[in-house]
């Protein structure tokens, strides 16, 4: 099986020799030790390392490895495992938590691609049934129409690069937080706790199904630490906050999913 990658500085297809990746205007690309290979140019960079950072990255793998969110994970990899493909590309995979699991149940050649080199080295350390690459998921390293599905797990969603990079029969699988989502642990913070809404339709896409997932569970302060420090919101959170969590201890926690699946409308017909 040879890996499909494009070159992000001149699109040309990237072929691999040993451990490189070359294209014909002869820039490279080398492999790390852990298995991914860096694809993200300077020009894409927007801070010296882009994206989640290590103590995010470790802060997201302890809570997750507790298990809170596998019923989310196996919800996503069985829906994939449903659809016929022969490539799947998770655009902002972090360590690769719903990545290797879909991997698990597909026969498709799956990449995982995000812009934090520390989540994607801890990714291709651990997950070798997975191909991971640094680069920005607004500008993914696969030549046009590449993809039979397509995966986004609260991840932003570059509709132009969606659409680029989803063939005529295409399936695109979103992940988002449902109504509730965390509601309790937003409180702290926000005086009133607004629902969150679905996604809209991304532009070149129809919506074909969708699923609410949600599930109650209790956390103890260390979970709570580790699961708020992984979200957007965790800057919101004040000294007097994180005491009033500590002091309350355990809390009930609601874990609330929105999964929706669109398909790619062919030359604007409805399929």
């Amino acid at each position: 099986m040879s890996l499909q990658y494009q070159c992000p500085l001149c699109n040309l297809a990237l072929l691999k020799a040993d451990s490189t990746l070359r294209c014909a205007n002869n820039h490279s690309f080398d492999f790390a030790k852990e298995g991914y290979v860096n694809l993200l140019p300077v020009q894409q960079k927007n801070s010296k390392q882009p994206g989640d950072s290590l103590e995010m990255v470790q802060a997201r793998r302890a809570f997750l490895e507790r298990g809170y969110y596998r019923f989310l994970q196996q919800n996503l990899s069985d829906l994939v495992g449903r659809i016929s493909s022969n490539t799947v590309i998770d655009l902002g995979c972090g360590e690769g938590f719903y990545t290797q699991a879909i991997a698990s149940k597909t026969d498709a050649v799956v990449y995982g691609v995000d812009i934090s080199k520390s989540a994607v080295k801890y990714a291709a350390k651990r997950y070798p049934n997975c191909h991971f690459s640094v680069a920005s998921i607004s500008q993914a390293p696969f030549k046009s129409q590449f993809a039979d599905i397509l995966i986004s797990v609260f991840a932003p969603l570059f509709e132009e690069e969606i659409e680029r990079l989803a063939n005529k029969n295409a399936t695109l699988v979103v992940a988002s937080p449902g109504p509730y989502h965390l509601k309790e642990l937003k409180s702290y913070i926000y005086s009133e706790v607004n629902e969150h809404t679905e996604i809209a339709t991304p532009k070149g896409f129809q919506k074909a199904e969708q699923a609410l997932l949600t599930e109650h569970v209790a956390l103890s302060f260390t979970d709570i630490k580790n699961l708020i420090m992984m979200t957007p919101f965790a800057w919101k959170f004040r000294p007097e906050h994180w005491t009033a969590l500590e002091e309350k201890g355990e809390h009930n926690v609601t874990l609330s999913f929105y999964i929706t699946q669109f398909t790619k409308i062919d030359n604007g017909i409805t399929r």
